[in-house]
C-alpha cells in the first residue's frame, strides 16, 4: 500500500484542505503484509470522520491501511472539520465541496480511481455515518453504497433535543444547519431524502449500519432503520452491545470492508 498525505486547495471552500490517501500497491516482500493491486480501475472508499475529529483519525485508532492491503481498494480520508457534511447556514458549503468538488479532485490526481458509482462507497462513523449516509441518498449518482458506524441518522430529533435542552453546542449547530425547525424535511434529514431519492426512481444504494444498543444515539438509529425498511432499501442492520467508541468502530469497519458490494 501507498498513504499519502495530500494538502490541496478548494476552489468551493476558497482554502487549502487536507486529505490522507491510501493506494494500492502489488507487493511480495514486505514482512507481514502483502498488498494487492488488480489491473485496471480499483473501487475507492471514502472513509469520513467524527466530530471531534479530523482527517487523520481512522489511520491513528485503527489498522485500516493493514485491513485494507489484500483488496486492491483506494480509501479517501478527507478533512472536512465540525460542518456535519453539509452546506453550512452560516458558514461554508461543505457538502458542494464532499459530494461533487472532492471526488472530482481525487479522480484528477488519481487517475486510476473508478468513476463509476458502483465502485465508489462512502463509511464513517457519528457524524460521519451521517455524512456518508447522506451522500449515498443525496449523491446517488456518484456513491453506490454506504456504511453507518454509530451514526447521528435522524437529524429532525437530534435538532429538537438541542432546542429543546438549550445546550452548549445548540449555537453551534445552529449555524450548521439554521433553525431547528426547518431541519425536519429538508436535505440534511436523512429520513426526507431517503423519502425523495425512493420517489424519483432512481436505484437505491446498498446500505449498512451498525450501533451499540448502549449508543446515546441508538434509538435515533432505529428511526432511520425502519424508515429504510419501510421503503424497501437494500439495507444490512446490525447491532451489538456497545457505546460510542473506538472500541467497537475498529471492529466494525472490517465488518464494513468485508461487506462492500466490491465487483469481481
Amino acid at each position: 500500500m501507498a498513504l499519502l498525505h495530500v494538502n490541496f486547495f478548494s476552489e468551493v471552500l476558497g482554502m487549502s484542505m487536507n486529505m490522507d490517501v491510501i493506494l494500492p500497491q502489488k507487493t511480495q516482500r514486505q514482512i507481514g503484509m502483502e498488498g494487492n493491486r488488480k489491473d485496471g480501475k480499483y473501487p475507492t472508499l471514502y472513509l469520513l470522520h467524527g466530530m471531534s475529529d479530523d482527517h487523520t483519525i481512522w489511520q491513528r485508532r485503527t489498522s485500516i491501511e493493514r485491513y485494507v492491503s489484500e483488496m486492491g481498494i483506494a480509501v479517501v480520508m478527507p478533512n472536512v472539520h465540525l460542518s456535519f457534511y453539509t452546506d453550512m447556514h452560516y458558514g461554508l458549503k461543505y457538502w458542494t465541496f464532499v459530494s461533487e468538488e472532492l471526488p472530482a479532485i481525487c479522480r484528477d490526481f488519481f487517475p486510476n480511481m473508478s468513476e463509476k458509482k458502483e465502485d465508489t462507497f462512502v463509511a464513517g462513523l457519528s457524524m460521519g455515518g451521517y455524512g456518508a449516509f447522506k451522500l449515498a441518498l443525496g449523491a446517488s449518482d456518484t456513491f453506490g453504497a454506504a456504511a453507518s458506524l454509530s451514526g447521528a441518522l435522524d437529524m429532525a430529533a437530534e435538532a429538537a433535543q438541542w432546542a429543546a435542552e438549550q445546550s452548549p453546542q445548540q449555537e453551534l449547530f445552529y449555524h450548521i444547519f439554521g433553525p431547528y425547525e426547518q431541519v425536519s424535511g429538508s436535505d440534511n434529514d436523512l429520513l426526507a431524502l431517503a423519502r425523495k431519492l425512493k420517489d424519483s426512481g432512481k436505484k437505491l444504494p446498498k446500505l449498512y449500519m451498525w450501533c451499540g444498543t448502549e449508543d446515546f444515539l441508538y434509538e435515533h438509529n432505529q428511526t432511520c432503520r425502519m424508515c429504510l425498511q419501510e421503503l424497501g432499501y437494500d439495507l444490512v442492520y446490525e447491532e451489538s452491545a456497545g457505546g460510542h467508541s473506538w472500541d467497537y468502530w475498529d471492529e466494525k469497519i472490517q465488518t464494513v470492508l468485508k461487506w462492500l458490494p466490491i465487483r469481481k
